[in-house]
């Protein structure tokens, strides 16, 4: 019987101890769930361990094939950029090895659930949902289509659950920011209003929309504010990438490159459009400055169709 190719998850990395450790937990359960696979994880950047010392232990068992999903919610320059190169310059590492790579998680109708479920916890059993307004709070990036996909789950979120709104803001590198947010809520004439953090695991980003909501609703009294938590390691984020791993295999995959800026030139992206994809670190992450502990040469972004 053919070896089926390993899954190996592709993290973003986080200073947060409590976040890596998540990420970490959820790979072994991934393993325990699914022992017909080989399976192993790694970061990006800032977290133990490195994407390539997982594909390194995956080789040690013998593995030749893979599919690399990566555990993100929106694809944004890591997913568009740093995985592929790192997945390039591990075949370099490891001649006979061959890759698939998966699409992002998001927002798929299971994740949906999840945040709905977040934010049935959140808010005071005695709330109508119509007398709710949600702010869904992304990562945030320089790329627009990233973005745009937040907007996008915004939308799904509000579709057909009867809230009074679903508004969208950013903790890093995008507008409108988490106060910008909530601005625009209480002017809308909010009164009751869920911030729900659009993040996997805890970590530093998801502390500090907690603590910017805190702030905020301190110096907004006449507003009932309640904060959300991240989705987690729920068994529908399991299932999700299980299925993101079948797609990879069987070569089923929907990039949306319609509004990529590495093809399509959109206002004020002109120069990205075929730029040559590297690993790079965004300095806002986690508010330390970091030093490039990348090596290797950029290679060419791409989309699988």
């Amino acid at each position: 019987m053919t070896t089926p190719p390993a899954l190996l998850i592709a993290g973003h990395g986080t200073r947060d101890d409590a976040g890596a450790e998540a990420f970490r937990a959820f790979v072994r359960e991934l393993a325990r769930r699914h022992p017909e696979l080989p399976v192993a994880g790694g970061f990006i950047e800032l977290s133990p361990p490195p994407l390539g010392e997982a594909v390194a232990e995956l080789v040690g068992r013998g593995v030749r094939r893979f599919a690399a999903v990566p555990l993100m919610l929106v694809s944004a320059g890591h997913a568009k950029g740093d995985i592929p190169a790192a997945l390039a310059r591990e075949k370099e590492r490891h001649p006979g090895i061959s890759y698939t790579y998966g699409r992002p998680l998001g927002p798929h109708p299971a994740l949906l659930d999840v945040l709905q479920r977040r934010l049935d916890e959140a808010v005071d059993p005695s709330w109508d949902r119509s007398e709710v307004t949600v702010l869904l709070v992304g990562r945030g990036s320089t790329d627009p289509d990233a973005n745009a996909e937040v907007f996008k789950a915004a939308r799904l979120l509000w579709e057909g659950r009867g809230y009074a709104g679903v508004e969208t803001a950013f903790v890093s590198l995008a507008a409108p920011d988490v106060p910008s947010g909530l601005d625009r809520c209480a002017r809308l004439g909010a009164r009751r209003i869920v911030v729900l953090p659009y993040f996997l695991f805890t970590g530093i980003l998801p502390d500090r929309v907690r603590r910017q909501t805190e702030e905020w609703a301190h110096a907004h009294p006449e507003a009932q504010v309640r904060s959300a938590d991240v989705i987690g390691p729920e068994p529908e984020l399991l299932d999700l990438v299980r299925e993101r791993y079948e797609e990879a295999v069987k070569g089923d995959l929907r990039m949306n490159c319609d509004t990529c800026v590495y093809r399509i030139a959109l206002p004020g992206f002109e120069d990205k459009v075929g730029l040559p994809q590297q690993p790079h670190f965004h300095p806002d992450d986690d508010g330390h400055h970091h030093h490039g502990h990348h090596h290797g040469h950029g290679h060419a972004h791409s989309h699988a169709h």
